[in-house]
């Protein structure tokens, strides 16, 4: 299903970008000199876009302006939602479990992350962590985010969570690799006393 609404996204931003392309390309045409088709909704270079007689058409009117700014404020909040919804990086519903016998099951990408969290918390020096899979299925990616304990070497800490925690969710799920995006970042803490 995920893949149909990609193909109907993409075809939706296609023929979008294709219309405001040919239309902008004709106001652009016209606007150099170009004639005009005769489709186009203006004569000439010269013509305005909204003659007085059509922008005033309905200024006398309350309910007029009220619905023009409603429904550029709705136009505006879609185009946001759609651009987050586009930028944001989907999170893994389930992973590809190869059973060895050309069959395959399926793991919820949910229990990965959770035990995968957990077993990353668990570790020495850390005191919070936080997995998110991405990529396909049967090629998934990690991004962890780990909450380092005050006077932990990262790299201490990096290297124990690529020997143990990485390693058992990449053997337990029959990977060949696990690519994964690692962010540290110490807990703050007040200055020591020197004396």
């Amino acid at each position: 299903m995920r893949a149909v609404l990609r193909v109907v996204n993409r075809v939706l931003i296609g023929l979008v970008g294709l219309v405001l392309f040919v239309l902008g390309g004709s106001v652009l045409a016209v606007g150099l000199g170009a004639p005009a088709p005769s489709w186009w909704i203006h004569d000439d270079r010269h013509d305005v876009l909204l003659s007085d007689a059509e922008r005033t058409h309905w200024r006398d009117d309350g309910w007029w302006w009220p619905t023009v700014i409603a429904v550029l404020a709705v136009l505006v909040l879609l185009a946001l939602w759609w651009l987050t919804a586009e930028l944001r990086r989907r999170r893994l519903a389930e992973v590809l479990v190869d059973t060895g016998d050309g069959e395959g099951a399926l793991l919820r990408g949910r229990a990965l992350e959770s035990v995968l969290a957990s077993e990353a918390a668990g570790l020495e020096g850390v005191q919070r962590a936080h997995v998110h899979l991405t990529g396909r299925r049967s090629t998934p990616e990690t991004r962890v985010r780990l909450l380092l304990a005050p006077h932990v070497d990262p790299g201490t800490a990096l290297n124990d969570l690529t020997t143990q925690a990485l390693a058992h969710a990449r053997t337990s799920a029959g990977l060949a690799a696990l690519p994964t995006e690692v962010r540290l970042k110490g807990v703050k803490h007040g200055a020591e006393r020197v004396s």
